[in-house]
């Protein structure tokens, strides 16, 4: 056998948004790029912004010694402390360098944090929907994921079922604000009730239940929203994000993972995080991104360029008799499916040349998902087609 069995059985069970995506290669070879609206990946189509480009520019024309080797397996102290200040502008908890670990983009923050905390069973809750990749994070270090239902047409995380889901075994939670695939930000009252519930829990099964706060897209929140500091409301919380959105550099894989000051046995975390980070083959972040991204911490891709895309599918898919929640932040929509089988409905849709995720993927069966991080003109130009396919499913304009 070439490979593991049981990665065999992962792969069966793999993301939808690749296999979309690889849909959208064949479409694009049979009817010209032009021809397919393609909103499968959340793959940013802007470019960084110009601080990025600049900085990049006088590194290359002024390289450091040694600018390439080794160092801390945690990063660069100065690229730490950069981080740690920033956070600390909406965190009412004092980080410094020490809670900042850089690693390779969001999803090797979460996995350092779960290899950190898990031992062989325990459990991990998720919600639903959920970013596609959890399911495989937690397997990867021995955890079992637990899914639980977010509220029914708000998508806001439900905290009797979270405190219903919990058991000796439970280790730790996602929460993931904005939300891939909704959009929604979850709320500071709601962070507060989840602390409450966790907090009663720790003291039941006398072993402490982690938040891990997954936070790629803070920094795109929308008509004037702000995305609640998790260190403000949960003490055991620690956060993994990237830079992937927010300076659009997503294959540059440079992101990090902060840690409460406030947690429990944080030094014991800490160590554990670092020592993580290194056997799990990251070893260190990127050297060249960690110098660069440490003076980007107040900058970000034109916002009010991503909002313009969301109100304008928004509003138009709207009319068309889509029903759906109104992002607050990040690049996704996730409308119901006007058929009950949502993979039937995407391929419908692909028959118009449109290319979605269908809910299924994510957790939420009935719904489906729409990357708005692609150009503009292909948005304005899907239009047409978008009328099209309402027609064909029946679906009522509104207005």
């Amino acid at each position: 056998m070439a490979i593991a069995t049981k990665i065999q059985t992962c792969i069966k069970q793999s993301s939808w948004i690749r296999k979309m995506f690889e849909e959208g290669d064949r479409l694009r070879t049979q009817f010209g790029a032009e021809n397919v609206f393609d909103f499968t990946i959340g793959n940013p189509a802007v470019e960084p912004p110009a601080a990025f480009k600049h900085a990049l520019q006088e590194l290359a024309n002024n390289p450091v010694p040694g600018m390439h080797r080794y160092m801390s397996n945690a990063g660069y102290p100065e690229t730490r402390t950069a981080v740690a200040q920033h956070l600390n502008k909406s965190s009412s908890q004092a980080l410094k360098a020490e809670h900042v670990i850089m690693t390779c983009g969001a999803g090797g923050a979460l996995n350092v944090a779960l290899k950190t905390i898990l031992n062989p069973g325990e459990e991990v809750v998720i919600l639903a929907p959920y970013f596609v990749e959890y399911k495989f994070y937690i397997d990867n270090h021995g955890g079992t994921p637990v899914v639980v239902e977010t509220c029914a047409e708000t998508f806001l995380p439900d905290v009797d079922a979270i405190a219903n889901a919990i058991t000796a075994r439970t280790r730790a939670i996602i929460l993931n604000s904005p939300n891939n695939p909704t959009g929604v930000i979850y709320p500071a009252h709601i962070l507060d009730a989840i602390n409450t519930v966790l907090e009663q829990k720790q003291r039941e099964h006398g072993s402490a239940i982690y938040v891990i706060s997954d936070e790629p897209y803070a920094r795109l929140a929308y008509d004037n929203s702000t995305v609640p500091c998790i260190f403000n409301h949960i003490a055991n919380s620690v956060l993994a994000t990237s830079h992937s959105k927010d300076l659009a550099l997503p294959g540059e894989r440079i992101g990090y993972l902060a840690i409460n000051p406030a947690l429990e046995e944080v030094n014991t975390f800490i160590e554990g995080a670092v020592f993580s980070n290194r056997v799990l083959g990251f070893v260190n972040a990127p050297a060249l991104m960690q110098r660069l991204i440490a003076g980007l911490q107040n900058e970000s891709v034109d916002i009010a360029a991503y909002e313009q895309k969301r109100n304008l599918l928004y509003t138009n898919l709207s009319a068309l008799g889509f029903s759906m929640v109104k992002p607050e932040g990040g690049f996704y929509l996730f409308p119901a499916s006007p058929l009950e089988d949502d993979a039937e409905f995407v391929k419908m849709a692909q028959e118009e040349k449109i290319l979605l995720v269908p809910g299924r993927g994510f957790g939420a069966p009935g719904y489906f998902r729409i990357a708005y991080c692609i150009d503009l003109d292909i948005i304005e130009r899907s239009m047409p087609a978008w009328e099209r396919l309402a027609n064909k499913v029946g679906i009522h304009k509104n207005g």
